[in-house]
């Protein structure tokens, strides 16, 4: 069954489509979107291994002329260099500011491909097609896109809503274990900040049975997500909310090079961190970091947080976005379903670490 939510921001109204199956019948979504010709679709090896082809052919049926850019996997691709070179091809694929990018990826496809096309000309269109969990439940929908430097992650972005969202559930059947667990890290931090019910469905549930109820989750996911962008689409109050867990979990995955953490693995690892912190300060609930921590363990991620050099980790927090000259915004939860904003001064970040 299809289910559409529109997404409605102060400068564009998009919608999200979410129906198994829905990946087939892209091209006729994207023919009542776009009246033009060329078409760049931007994916990363593996996924343009299993989808590229029957996406690129039923484009070319429907009176498209697509090309597609091909990057490798994995969060190093969300770099200035790959960014350049994405750009670059585009471009000798004839792109124009009259014609249409789509991204064919999990969320550091979105992240970047959704980069290109704010930055490039001045404003391409683009499409979002996620094919993983994470970017299905979340870095597809809000307009966020970013690369990452060296010294830290998404410090380069801009705020760029698509035209639409496509997403198929069928899709992550073809995710490795490990990658469908990284996407559960994200549906559990919605759960942790606005929706105690979901918390408790997925605790009764678990790794093999969540699958069959993927259709409700995303539509869950997706729902908040929606809600708090079309509240605070630039990120000034309530959509800092759906940063818990990432404070912390951007050091990790920072820390250790992006390679040994997937970004739901820092996420969950960052949740369960900053509610233990909380209970010792008597600001969240007893027990909570618990139940987060067994959640987790239940969808096989890790709940173990590593030891790094502490130095380290408050230069990397420093940097995060949601800090100010002398301020930081950590993101904290009360309760289960009860998130909230805690604003703390730099110089007594060192309680946190």
């Amino acid at each position: 069954m299809l289910n559409i939510l529109n997404v409605v921001t102060k400068d564009k109204t998009y919608p999200i489509y979410i129906e198994r199956g829905i990946i087939s019948k892209s091209a006729e979504i994207i023919k009542d979107l776009y009246s033009g010709k060329r078409i760049g679709i931007v994916s990363d090896s593996n996924v343009n291994g299993i989808y590229g082809d029957e996406f690129s052919k039923d484009l070319e049926n429907a009176g498209f002329e697509p090309f597609t850019v091909e990057v490798e996997p994995g969060e190093k691709s969300k770099s200035l260099s790959v960014y350049e070179r994405v750009c670059t091809k585009l471009l000798e694929g004839g792109i124009t500011r009259s014609d249409m990018i789509i991204a064919l990826g999990g969320g550091v496809i979105g992240d970047l491909a959704g980069f290109a096309a704010a930055t490039l000309l001045r404003g391409v269109r683009f499409i979002q097609v996620p094919t993983s969990l994470i970017a299905q439940i979340d870095s597809s929908v809000g307009g966020k896109v970013a690369v990452n430097l060296e010294i830290g992650k998404n410090l380069i972005g801009n705020f760029y809503q698509p035209e639409a969202v496509i997403i198929d559930p069928n899709v992550l059947s073809t995710l490795e274990d490990r990658f469908f667990s990284d996407g559960m890290a994200e549906v559990i931090k919605y759960a942790c900040i606005k929706d105690r019910e979901l918390f408790e469905k997925l605790e009764k549930l678990n790794i093999d049975s969540v699958k069959e109820c993927m259709d409700y989750i995303i539509m869950t996911c997706c729902s908040i997500k929606r809600d708090i962008v079309q509240i605070d689409e630039k990120d000034k109050g309530e959509r800092m909310l759906l940063n818990f867990g990432h404070t912390f979990g951007h050091v990790v995955e920072k820390y250790f090079g992006y390679s040994k953490y997937t970004h739901g693995e820092g996420v969950g690892l960052g949740m369960v961190h900053m509610t233990r912190k909380g209970e010792n300060m008597d600001i969240v609930a007893p027990g909570t970091s618990d139940r987060i921590q067994g959640l987790l363990e239940r969808y096989n991620l890790p709940v173990e947080y590593p030891q790094m050099e502490s130095k380290v980790v408050e230069d990397t927090l420093r940097l995060d976005k949601k800090s100010s000259s002398n301020d930081i915004n950590l993101i904290m939860i009360e309760a289960i379903g009860k998130g909230y904003i805690k604003k703390i001064r730099k110089n007594n970040l060192k309680q946190f670490i």
